[in-house]
């Protein structure tokens, strides 16, 4: 017996499987977790962090895609929902870190005092 996913309904994914999301999914994951651990700007690493997000966001909506349910694509719109948040908050701390040392190095910050 077939499932909805195999028989064609709505449409096949074409040439184009699952695997080849995937693997685009881990690559946009690897390369924004290399980044964000290798570089020390402040709005690398953050940009790094949205590349991690929206790779996430492409595994589940793939994933949700090959089995015919609507569940990868409603946890995408909570990842959306982080990411935002995460974004304003870590722009309004880049801004506020930026006016007390002129400097977006991570390493300046290292040792803070309370």
């Amino acid at each position: 017996m077939m499932t909805l996913a195999q028989s064609g309904f709505p449409e096949v994914m074409s040439q184009v499987t699952l695997a080849h999301y995937l693997f685009v999914s881990g690559a946009m994951f690897t390369i924004g977790l290399v980044g964000f651990l290798t570089r020390r700007n402040l709005i690398i690493m953050f940009l790094c962090t949205e590349l991690m997000f929206q790779a996430a966001g492409i595994a589940l909506v793939a994933f949700g895609r090959f089995h015919l349910d609507f569940t990868g694509q409603t946890f995408v719109i909570f990842v959306l929902t982080v990411a935002a948040a995460e974004a304003a908050m870590a722009l309004a701390l880049v801004v506020l870190l930026f006016r007390r040392r002129e400097s977006l190095d991570a390493e300046a910050w290292r040792e803070m005092r309370g």
